[in-house]
């Protein structure tokens, strides 16, 4: 008998043609349509159960680099206010405050991340989601967000320049 083994990915990530892609230089940054986006460069994705999944965009996991170690400095069932600092993130590059894109009810932590935070680096729209949380906030579309890091780029990039001279 006769199996299909093909490996898929994860379905809430189409496929790679759908995504925009925003250019840092000589890195690319995903931006997956089927998601809502935050000024703060995280991604919040509604489950068929109703809450919302949140991540890291592709672009601030580039800023950071490689992701190594993660703490969260509130308890799961929080209320939450927009952009309310909740953990601290370390990379490569620095020790990061974590802050909510967006007002809610901060529901459960992805457990596996505290172990291996490396998902975060391997997989930020997929297996690297952060935490799920109970939301009605208006985020941006993937174009919307696009927009925003083009119009944030140049002073990013001096940013980037002055960390590393």
């Amino acid at each position: 008998m006769a199996h299909n083994h093909r490996t898929s990915q994860p379905l809430a990530i189409p496929a790679m043609s759908d995504d925009l892609i925003f250019a840092m230089g000589k890195y690319e940054a995903r931006i997956p349509k089927d998601r809502h986006y935050s000024k703060n460069h995280m991604w919040v994705q509604t489950t068929s159960a109703g809450q919302s999944r949140v991540g890291l965009t592709a672009y601030s996991v580039r800023l950071l680099q490689d992701v190594y170690f993660l703490e969260w400095t509130i308890d799961p069932n929080t209320a939450v206010a927009d952009r309310q600092e909740i953990g601290e993130i370390e990379s490569s590059k620095a020790v990061s405050s974590l802050h909510t894109p967006c007002a809610g009810q901060l529901l459960d932590f992805n457990e596996d991340l505290l172990s291996d935070p490396s998902h975060i680096n391997a997989d930020t729209y997929g297996a690297g989601w952060l935490y799920a949380m109970q939301t009605d906030a208006e985020l941006l579309s993937a174009d919307e967000y696009l927009q925003h890091l083009e119009q944030g780029w140049e002073k990013d990039q001096r940013l980037i320049k002055g960390q590393v001279n």
